[in-house]
């Protein structure tokens, strides 16, 4: 851990080259502790499905460094400002996948599920990796959520490399601990809420009182 330039600058490298040679590497977000690999690479987005022992029907999602960066690999059917005012943010929008995205992430859904942490160094890594970053949450499935590094130390001898950004939020508060708030904008005019998360109402505020978009109950 490290707050000076250099050794930023240095981590960094270490993250990008990593994840270039198809590792996983656990990094910090402004939710909680994500892993993450190249979604454009099958071996790498394989290699999270085993570590975490994650159900394959069960999707992962891409993180970006822009906002600009979700034209590339997804349909769009809202305004660019209301990406804007939601992103960088701890939301994650469901959005209709384009063609180039990698087929072998997700190859069951059309949707993907789009991220971009508020978070500097998350971002930076995934601007200097050519393609979306695959993440998710670093922790086994059906565990739960990870604010500090050691809590996720059962999967460490499977990772690349371990960021250490130090405690996340408060680790005794549950609240913290919630993830993203998951939001399908897939279909126009409309948003679905797929997972609450930790930040709802603003979320809701901003798409339903500043957009006029429309709730659709979530079928899942």
């Amino acid at each position: 851990r490290c707050g000076c330039p250099s050794g930023w600058q240095e981590t960094l490298g270490a993250a990008v080259t990593a994840l270039r040679e198809g590792g996983l590497v656990a990094v910090p977000t402004d939710t909680v502790y994500g892993i993450a690999c190249l979604a454009q690479s099958s071996q790498a987005v394989r290699k999270i499905y085993s570590l975490k022992g994650r159900n394959g029907g069960k999707p992962l999602a891409i993180c970006l460094g822009d906002v600009e960066h979700i034209y590339r690999y997804c349909h769009v059917t809202v305004p660019e400002e209301l990406l804007q005012d939601l992103l960088p943010g701890p939301v994650t929008l469901v959005l209709q996948r384009s063609e180039g995205l990698n087929k072998d992430l997700n190859p069951f859904t059309s949707l993907v599920g789009v991220r971009i942490p508020n978070h500097a160094f998350i971002r930076e890594v995934a601007q200097a990796c050519s393609g979306p970053l695959a993440l998710t949450s670093a922790n086994i499935s059906t565990q739960a959520s990870t604010l500090t590094v050691s809590e996720f130390q059962d999967l460490w001898p499977q990772l690349s490399l371990v960021i250490d950004g130090g405690a996340i939020g408060d680790v005794q508060s549950p609240e913290c601990r919630l993830g993203s708030t998951v939001v399908d904008l897939s279909v126009s005019g409309k948003y679905t809420i797929i997972r609450p998360g930790c930040a709802l109402t603003p979320t809701v505020e901003i798409l339903g009182k500043k957009y006029g978009l429309t709730s659709e109950p979530s079928c899942s």
